[in-house]
């Protein structure tokens, strides 16, 4: 070891030179090296020179005293190897502290949310803020208690404020009503918020900006993150606050696979011994996630690139058919409905489409009607009514058109085996619509 103290190094040296005295006859009179090729320290043996002169060194140094120490100690007692921890290094030099990363040396972020049952609103909530960079090796602390919240960095869905300079995201207390549109000026939902909600409106474009690799500023981050609140994060604002799909009256049939029915199934059943819901809610946070990012890849490398692909046919759809009603796609399965409404009100001339025609996977033609609403099923001009249903030989029979391979029960798409067919199936059919009704005149009466 090391000595800290110059005042015991001399006692130790006093003592050695003694003992080293007192053993000077068994050495024979002969100069001797010691130490390593490296170090050597020179003294003498034997008779000559002196025994009571003081040992020297090369240089006629005395070895007495501190030089004793200079010249022998490193000698007897060689520095030791050096010690694989700073921290346990002995030394009159002060040990600077350890470097450690600055993550190891905070505790984790906080994520604050209610214990017991849990819902599909705060699952996501939580598993967006662990997507952000910041709260991506959070600690969730589910808890209703107000001083284990008070501690926590961020807290959704429980502790009945709303306070985003705070972090504090709750929904549920009497004086919230906020929406999309009220607390986002230009955004046209309306739908109150859940903890879900909020927590996308006030991170949701720096999330998608980490997730797509690209700045906030793109107009690919905007146009991506209204498709997502509209189609994904709403449902779960309203089932969460209980809003119906109608104002009024009894929906036609239930709904029992939404994303909220699949959390909701996560949580112990009424009858089972183990009620505890940690577990649970991790789970939740996994579906959620992944339901997430799935759609989010959907909309970005699916959804947004087809809005090109019925540009493109609105472009040539008077080389389709002269009537503009019917277009090509390019490529067959793309999600086309939504973009052609948008893009149909800039068209010049003015007009609607009727059909669309595309190849299906096996390569064979289909023609689709377009919907009178982006989400109904009621057609702008379905299929002809008397080959709805029909297939094959006894469709070809009823059409005149060679080559059918089917009409929907509904109308709202055909098969044919030839381009051609397709758009004789779309022609026929505009060929035999009924003539639009004319508007009453006011003055006959």
């Amino acid at each position: 070891m090391q000595c800290s103290s110059w005042g015991l190094h001399l006692e130790i040296c006093e003592e050695l030179e003694s003992k080293f005295n007192a053993g000077r006859q068994a050495l024979s009179a002969r100069p001797v090296a010691i130490g390593t090729a490296g170090n050597r320290k020179w003294g003498c043996a034997g008779s000559s020179p002196s025994w009571s002169a003081p040992l020297l060194t090369p240089h006629g140094e005395s070895c007495m005293g501190h030089r004793f120490l200079r010249c022998f100690l490193p000698v007897l007692f060689p520095p030791p190897p050096p010690l694989r921890s700073p921290h346990l290094k002995l030394s009159l030099e002060p040990v600077p502290p350890s470097k450690r990363p600055r993550s190891h040396l905070m505790a984790p972020p906080r994520i604050g949310t209610h214990n017991g049952t849990f819902h599909c609103d705060e699952a996501l909530a939580c598993a967006l803020l662990r997507l952000l960079p910041e709260y991506r090796d959070a600690e969730i602390v589910r808890t209703r208690d107000p001083e284990k919240l008070a501690a926590c960095d961020i807290v959704v869905d429980v502790g009945g404020e709303y306070d985003p300079q705070r972090h504090r995201y709750d929904h549920h207390q009497r004086s919230f009503t906020e929406t999309m549109s009220s607390l986002s000026p230009g955004k046209p939902w309306k739908t109150k918020l859940s903890s879900a909600g909020l927590i996308y409106l006030h991170f949701g474009h720096k999330l998608l900006a980490q997730l797509l690799g690209t700045s906030e500023e793109d107009g690919v981050v905007g146009t991506l993150y209204d498709k997502m609140y509209e189609n994904f994060v709403e449902e779960v604002d309203a089932v969460d606050n209980g809003i119906s799909q109608w104002e009024e009256g009894e929906p036609r049939y239930l709904l029992t696979t939404t994303l909220s029915a699949r959390v909701a199934r996560l949580n112990p059943t009424w009858n089972q011994p183990n009620q505890d819901t940690e577990a649970g809610f991790k789970r939740a946070m996994d579906l959620v996630r992944e339901e997430f990012l799935q759609r989010l890849d959907f909309y970005q490398n699916s959804w947004l690139p087809a809005r090109a692909l019925v540009e493109e046919a609105l472009v040539k759809r008077f080389q389709v058919d002269p009537s503009g009603e019917i277009i090509e796609l390019a490529k067959g399965g793309c999600p086309w409905k939504e973009h052609l409404y948008q893009l149909e009100s800039g068209l010049s001339p003015t007009g609607t489409i009727a059909f669309v025609i595309y190849t299906d996977q096996a390569g064979q033609w289909r023609v689709q009607c377009v919907p009178k609403e982006p989400h109904s099923f009621q057609s702008r001009l379905p299929l002809l009514e008397p080959w709805r249903g029909l297939r094959d030989e006894v469709l070809d029979q009823i059409s005149g058109i060679p080559g059918c391979i089917f009409v929907h029960a509904s109308g709202f798409i055909g098969g044919h085996r030839t381009r051609e067919g397709a758009l004789s199936m779309a022609r026929a059919t505009l060929a035999q619509r009924p003539a639009p009704t004319p508007a009453p005149n006011p003055l006959v009466q």
